[in-house]
C-alpha cells in the first residue's frame, strides 16, 4: 500500500468516525464515554493523516 492510499483509508476513517459522532450528538441522552473515545480516536487518525502528508 502506498504511502496516498493510506492517507486515503484514514481519511475514509475519519470521514466515518465523523459521522458516528454527529449521530451520537443527536440522540437524546448521548453516551459521553463513546462520544470521548470515538473523538479520541478521530484525532489520532488527523494526527497520522498530518504526519504521512507531504508538507
Amino acid at each position: 500500500m502506498s504511502v496516498q492510499d493510506r492517507i486515503e483509508s484514514l481519511k475514509f476513517k475519519h470521514e466515518e468516525l465523523e459521522t458516528k459522532i454527529s449521530r451520537e450528538e443527536l440522540r437524546p441522552h448521548p453516551d459521553d464515554d463513546l462520544l470521548h473515545d470515538l473523538k479520541r480516536q478521530k484525532l489520532k487518525l488527523k494526527d497520522e493523516i498530518t504526519t504521512l502528508s507531504p508538507h
